[in-house]
């Protein structure tokens, strides 16, 4: 298995749909923003990236394709492009890698 540094973004999430092809960086932003919601099960996050910007939408479905499976989410983003949309899965695969990686961080403490 790859570091958690080195996890291909493909690896946790799927694109359904896009109208622009997305850069590894910013297909791992929308993993972040998609991750937190999924976690905290809040319905909106954002994107704020120097050249995107926008709304990620979680749309509390779960989708299945092929063997491909998870929470479907929905972006809509400002790039240098132009308006852009996005929907992806986190991946089931994806989901248990960030599990693992929580359990092993150690707990912080506050004073």
């Amino acid at each position: 298995m790859a570091r958690d540094d080195q996890t291909p973004y493909w690896v946790l999430i799927s694109v359904l749909f896009s109208t622009r092809s997305l850069t590894e960086a910013l297909a791992l932003a929308l993993h972040r923003v998609a991750w937190e919601l999924y976690r905290t099960g809040r319905d909106l996050g954002q994107v704020d990236r120097e050249t995107e910007h926008g709304q990620v939408k979680n749309l509390k479905k779960e989708v299945l394709l092929g063997t491909t499976g998870g929470p479907m989410f929905e972006a809509d983003l400002e790039t240098a492009e132009g308006k852009s949309a996005v929907r992806f899965i986190l991946t089931r695969q994806g989901i248990e890698l960030m599990h693992q990686r929580e359990q092993r961080q150690p707990a912080t403490m506050l004073n």
